[in-house]
């Protein structure tokens, strides 16, 4: 099917596609999955993702390559890290093979949705679950729906880049031995006000410190961080309450036998950040993003590289990880998932219920 989209414009936002995959968790047993036209969801109003938030996610990317391949990057991660925030939910596991099979299902469906080569741009893949059946006392949800949906989207770098300004916040991500560890929608949701407020003073994300002693870097409301030591050493803040994120642990990869450089994951007092020569932060919507400057309550830490610019140690890691994802630098074994498009499938006919 012909897609008018103008590619070089394309934001980081929803765009709806002709298909998606589901599957249903009932007595016990999951479905065999399927894919559908139809993007509504019918669920009860005390539903266990209503009540008490009971919801997964996972977001990853499919790109074409230089040489017009259709791949996404490491996602036996997003099902091995998806799989752990469940069990940390009290839902079901999926099935053996699922994940990728809806993966699959759905870039193979949504072919035409894809961003050429050399646009910036991809299809970002949001698999998902939630508590579907009715809850009102506090306990899991007995049935449950997998989805995943494919919107495409641009570039997070738009006319160059743009080192971003963060503040410490006063508000807390997540507790010792809570959920920060797992991509679970409540975490988002407890940095909604965070961001807003500081996006109304002027700042583009927060950094968020332990909540136990508020003396270490943990991450922001989306993104881990990397920073650079003026020796060229890589260190990245380790804890418990973190997400782990899956191109936080590439781009250490990539450091150490790409680029010869050292790695250091240990945990990161806040008081040594104003000696580091570069700040970044890592995730799978921008990659790698320079940090210019961090305002703690009207004391500002500037960084010597980053504040007009990528310092020159970020932007090798971004320029090298990019290029392994887009086909340009050969990868690591078993990095980089071939989806072969052209095996053509029959679709659904359109829907109007699930």
């Amino acid at each position: 099917m012909a897609v008018d989209i103008d590619w070089s414009n394309l934001g980081f936002g929803y765009v709806k596609t002709p298909y998606r995959f589901v599957a249903e968790y009932r007595r016990g047993k999951w479905s065999k999955g399927r894919m559908t036209t139809y993007d509504k969801i019918v669920i009860p109003e005390s539903a266990g993702v209503l009540q008490y938030a009971q919801t997964a996610f996972e977001g990853l990317k499919a790109y074409i390559t230089k040489d017009g391949k259709v791949v996404t990057f490491r996602p036996d991660l997003n099902e091995q890290r998806l799989t752990s925030s469940l069990s940390r939910l009290e839902m079901p596991a999926l099935p053996e093979g699922m994940f990728m099979e809806a993966v699959e299902k759905v870039v193979k469906a949504n072919k035409d949705f894809i961003p050429p080569y050399g646009s910036g741009a991809s299809l970002y893949l949001r698999p998902y679950m939630f508590g579907a059946s009715n809850v009102v006392g506090v306990k899991p949800s007995e049935d449950y729906q997998f989805r995943l949906f494919a919107t495409p989207v641009g570039p997070y770098f738009k006319n160059g880049v743009k080192p971003l300004t963060l503040r410490v916040c006063d508000y807390d991500r997540a507790a010792p031995h809570g959920t920060g560890n797992i991509k679970a929608g409540l975490n988002y949701a407890m940095s909604l006000q965070a961001i807003v407020e500081a996006h109304e003073l002027g700042f583009d994300e927060n950094m968020y410190l332990d909540s136990a002693t508020r003396t270490f870097v943990e991450e922001t409301g989306g993104a881990n961080f990397i920073f650079v030591t003026k020796n060229g050493t890589i260190v990245t803040p380790k804890s418990e309450s973190i997400l782990p994120s899956i191109t936080r642990r590439s781009l250490c990869y990539v450091a150490e036998n790409y680029l010869n450089m050292r790695v250091e994951h240990r945990p990161v007092t806040f008081e040594e950040v104003k000696d580091f020569a570069e700040c970044g932060l890592c995730g799978t919507a921008a990659v790698l993003s320079p940090v210019g400057k961090i305002n703690d309550h009207g004391r500002e830490i500037i960084f010597p590289s980053g504040m007009y610019e990528m310092g020159p140690v970020i932007r090798q890691l971004y320029e090298t990880l990019v290029g392994i994802q887009l086909g340009e630098i050969e990868a690591p074994e078993g990095w980089i998932h071939e989806i072969d498009v052209q095996d053509e499938e029959e679709q659904p006919a359109d829907e109007q219920a699930e």
